[in-house]
This record gives C-alpha cells, structure tokens and sequence, in this order.
C-alpha cells in the first residue's frame, strides 16, 4: 500500500496540471520525436531515436510518480505560524553545538520551495520535530548518530 501525501492545495494542482500535460502533450510531443528518429535509418546507430526512447522512459516515470502521489494525496490547510511543528510547517531550527540556525518546510518534496529545504514529516527528524513547540530541544537518531535540535521559530 502506498504511502500517504500530505499536500496543500496549491501543490496538489501543480501536480494535477503536470501529469496532464506529461500525459497528453508530453506524449504526443515524444511520439513524434521518436517517429522522426525513426525516420533517419538504422535504429541500432541512430542516437536520437536512443536519446528520444530514454526521455519517453523518464517521462514514463515521473507521470506514474505522479499518478501514485496524487491517488494517495491527502489535502491539509496550508499552515502559517503557531506555535506547534506540523506538515505544512516552516521553521527555524538550530543544532545542538551550532549558532547558526536553518528554515526547512516540513512536507513533501513535492511541497518544495526556493529558498527552503523539505524535511520530509517521516524522517526521523520529521517524526521527532511533528508536535514539539519553539523553544523546544529534540533529539532523533541520524547514520551517524544521536542529533539534537531546537525549534528556534515557526513561520
């Protein structure tokens, strides 16, 4: 059973509009680039015909990541400050050691922002932030060990 997506609703039309453009005109345009390939000979040695064939491949994809995400999308209220991480959430968190502190959307990566980096609500620092209050100190198990973080704010 496939994962649970915790979108906004601007995020879940992005995706809408995206997998029906890839699966409309996206295929009709690789259609035709692998028909004109085609059109040039031998397919064995014919590097636009391979190079069309891989991108229909990578198109393939992405429109099958997107059907799974969008069938088991839940649509939550976009969040704006409070005091309590949820999905949705951006905030500011400040490793243990560290004075420097980093702003992360709490979400999917399909949630992505440009000047914010995604922390997905199922990573173990995910698990950990969901639910804590700023000012807050959490700690969560990385590859390389037991990390602490403290929830400086939430945007």
């Amino acid at each position: 059973m496939a994962q649970t997506q915790q979108l906004s609703q601007a995020a879940y039309d992005r995706l809408k509009e995206e997998h029906t453009n890839l699966t409309t005109a996206g295929r009709i345009d690789i259609a035709r680039k692998i028909e004109t390939a085609r059109e040039l000979g031998d397919l064995s040695e014919n590097g636009d015909y391979h190079a069309a064939k891989e991108e229909q491949g990578k198109m393939e994809g992405r429109i099958a990541h997107l059907a799974s995400i969008l069938e088991n999308a839940e649509i939550v209220d976009e969040v704006s400050g409070g005091d309590t991480v949820r999905a949705g959430s951006i905030i500011s968190i400040c490793y243990a050691g560290d004075e420097d502190s980093e702003r992360y959307l709490i979400g999917s990566i399909e949630e992505r922002l440009e000047d914010v980096e995604v922390i997905s609500p199922t990573s173990p620092l995910g698990e950990a932030l969901i639910g804590a209050r700023i000012g807050e100190t959490v700690t969560y198990e990385a590859p390389g060990g037991t990390l602490e973080v403290e929830i400086v704010s939430i945007d």
